[in-house]
């Protein structure tokens, strides 16, 4: 993932007190650093005849590879010296910040700094930029999370656009809404999907170093939990996987990875991947997904760019009259998990042998999401909800003691049941913690990406 870098620039106009417009400047810049990481300060504008604090401020900027710029307005400035800097970096979304006044001895004191933004609103709409446009009130909080949410989102969009997802085989179970079209992948979003032969795999594991492998068997060992005893061969095949996987990884950049699960791994090594995701992530934190499911992976990397956490995929087991039944029928990644990694050695359908994972899921506030391709358009669905312990339940097929697989009960809020079974898009869905419903809205906003709750 690219290290953001986030631009600001604060506009006043000539005949301000440049001492109260440096007020202005210092107090916007050091509420926006102590909620966002990599602002860069191009200063103070005005609108001087020469453009000098202008170019200035565009000189300190240029030549960074931006994700959002900041354009905070601390009073009335005539637009062209605003847009001397700002057309520089047309191509990169921006916040149009409005700061406001104070009361005064009983009076409102401003530098009318809305007059200055509501110029500039239908300027820069006009010119075509991609902005969100937020105002402060006099004696009220400072609209930072709108801010913030903008900017998370913009960086996403950057970040975007140098992912590599990998996919090892393609179209597993012939599903058809885990396939991609590559071309509006590359260029409307920006992410690379690049496809890995099975067999790639399977001879990497003869280049291996019996140390790297007796050091992932002693990492399962001592950091799993193990509800009955499990073959050592089975520990170190999955060990062996993972790790051939790993070097392949490493090789491409890949930020996302999907396996062939059924007709691959499953069918024709005898091996679910279960084990090879979990060891995938201690090695090196990747965002795993089964099936072949591509946009899953790359809903995987927004919901990661925009939140900062490792998001798991869930399935829709049963919808209830209130809640949803989700969960996984092999692992939930440890960043998703309450307490210890639990494992459990389980025989299902044609499996004899198979390491499933049956960890509890956090519970808590969630924003489910998903991307889905219809019909040459992209489109989001989107709803939050509270995730809670799902009731005692089970998968037919499991041997007896079925396991309880890793799920929650969500109820949502944003819509209701039926609501979101007529908007549903996958089997799959990506959660991440807390509500980043606004940061969504803006992504898909800027991305030309239909969002449906």
């Amino acid at each position: 993932m690219k290290k953001n870098v986030i631009g600001f620039v604060c506009f006043g106009e000539v005949n301000t007190p440049i001492e109260r417009l440096q007020m202005k400047h210092d107090e916007a810049l050091a509420a926006l650093q102590a909620k966002v990481e990599g602002v860069v300060d191009g200063g103070l504008v005005i609108d001087d005849p020469a453009y000098e604090t202008a170019d200035a401020a565009y000189a300190k900027l240029a030549g960074l590879d931006l994700s959002c710029l900041v354009v905070c307005v601390g009073g009335w400035v005539p637009t062209h010296a605003v847009i001397r800097v700002t057309d520089h970096f047309r191509h990169v979304p921006m916040v149009l910040w409005g700061l406001c006044g104070w009361k005064e001895n009983g009076r409102i004191i401003t530098t009318a700094e809305q007059a200055g933004t509501t110029a500039l609103r239908p300027a820069f709409e006009a010119l075509g930029y991609t902005f969100k446009y937020v105002y402060n009130i006099i004696g009220k909080e400072w609209p930072m999370e709108k801010i913030t949410s903008f900017i998370a989102a913009a960086c996403a969009r950057h970040n975007l656009r140098s992912a590599r997802v990998g996919t090892m085989g393609y179209r597993d179970m012939l599903l058809y809404g885990t396939q991609f079209e590559g071309n509006s992948m590359r260029g409307q979003l920006g992410v690379e999907v690049e496809p890995y032969e099975m067999l790639e795999m399977v001879r990497a594991i003869d280049t291996l170093e019996a140390e790297k492998i007796a050091e992932g068997v002693k990492f399962v060992k001592e950091n799993w939990v193990f509800k009955k005893e499990c073959d050592d061969s089975v520990i170190e095949q999955g060990v062996k996987y993972a790790l051939a996987i790993l070097k392949k990884i490493q090789e491409r950049g890949w930020e996302a990875i999907t396996l062939l699960d059924v007709d691959g791994m499953k069918k024709l090594e005898g091996f679910p991947p279960a084990m090879v995701f979990m060891l995938l992530e201690h090695y090196c934190n990747i965002l795993t997904v089964p099936e072949n499911d591509v946009m899953g992976a790359v809903t995987q990397l927004i919901m990661h760019y925009i939140s900062g956490q490792t998001v798991p995929y869930l399935e829709y087991y049963e919808f209830f009259e209130n809640s949803m039944l989700i969960g996984v029928p092999d692992f939930v990644p440890k960043a998703a998990t309450e307490g210890d990694v639990t494992v459990l050695p389980a025989a299902f359908g044609l499996l004899n042998a198979s390491l499933l994972n049956v960890s509890k899921v956090k519970t808590g506030y969630v924003t489910c999401a998903r991307l889905a391709y219809v019909n040459g358009w992209y489109k989001m669905h989107v709803y939050t909800g509270e995730a809670k312990n799902p009731p005692a339940w089970n998968e037919y097929g499991w041997d007896d003691p079925a396991p309880q697989l890793p799920s929650l009960e969500v109820f949502p809020d944003s819509c209701t049941v039926e609501e979101f079974a007529q908007n549903v898009c996958s089997q799959h869905v990506i959660v991440a913690y807390g509500d980043y419903t606004e940061a969504l809205i803006d992504f898909c906003n800027m991305m030309d990406i239909e969002i449906v709750f």
